[in-house]
């Protein structure tokens, strides 16, 4: 956070209560609260804020690599249609997608957006992630500049790459994200894109484990994974998010009886 608001608080109030560090204390707390209250209102989308910079997003990503497809647009058009946007929600929905198509549009801007949206709570953030997956892969195996943006956001929201692979492995397509820990927003060299798995989603994958993981680590997992996926959750996210999360919680599921049933354990 931006700190100069109370650096010149404490610096006045220092001076007008003549060298008081009390009053240098005191100006400094209404220095901070001013800087905050003043990010608050510049950073923090609306009620329902997050539609307009989830289509932009969308935009820039059906346009990153270079052209928009009439399957990307289609997906826009029934994520309007599923998230029930009235006649003036779809009209700027619309005009968010067609902005973020624009060659000079900056998507660090939207998706700090959404991070503000989002907060801390990691049962929005993976939603969010879920729709912009749905464009990225909307002609298959995407291109660089589409998972880079993708991955730029999964970091803002604190997903981690290990996270994002298992969202995509519950679509049916395997990615390996490559050595280092958490993504930096950046496709990198040696880019290997997502492919779809002919076998259907991997549930080691699902569940962000390894194949040698023993039991407690699996059921780790599986307990971590369906209290983060679990609708009931979500508080008053659209119902289409809702839809997507019970679709998570069930693949979640699906997953670990699988691999249950593979080893024996109950």
């Amino acid at each position: 956070m931006n700190l100069t608001g109370a650096f010149i608080g404490a610096m006045v109030g220092f001076w007008l209560t003549h060298y008081s560090l009390i009053g240098m204390l005191v100006g400094g707390v209404l220095g901070f609260m001013f800087d905050a209250s003043r990010q608050q209102r510049r950073r923090t989308p609306a009620q329902g804020g997050y539609v307009a910079p989830l289509f932009a997003l969308i935009g820039a990503v059906a346009k990153a690599d270079g052209r928009i497809s009439e399957a990307e647009i289609a997906i826009a058009e029934r994520l309007m249609a599923r998230m029930g946007l009235d006649q003036d929600e779809r009209r700027k929905a619309i005009g968010a997608f067609n902005e973020g198509k624009q060659p000079e549009f900056n998507a660090a801007e939207v998706i700090d957006e959404l991070r503000q949206w989002v907060g801390h709570r990691r049962d929005h953030a993976f939603p969010v992630i879920d729709v912009v997956i749905d464009t990225v892969l909307a002609e298959g195996a995407p291109s660089p500049a589409k998972m880079a943006i993708l991955r730029q956001l999964a970091f803002a929201l604190r997903v981690s790459d290990m996270e994002l692979m298992a969202l995509m492995a519950m679509k049916g397509y395997a990615w390996n994200a490559g050595p280092g820990g958490r993504s930096q927003g950046h496709g990198g060299g040696g880019y290997v894109p997502p492919q779809r798995n002919t076998q259907g989603p991997d549930p080691y994958a699902v569940l962000g484990i390894q194949r040698d993981a023993d039991e407690r680590a699996v059921k780790r997992a599986y307990r971590k994974l369906i209290s983060e996926h679990h609708p009931d959750r979500l508080g008053d996210l659209p119902e289409d998010m809702r839809r997507r999360a019970e679709a998570r919680a069930s693949e979640i599921n699906a997953a670990y009886e699988r691999i249950k049933s593979e080893r024996g354990f109950k």
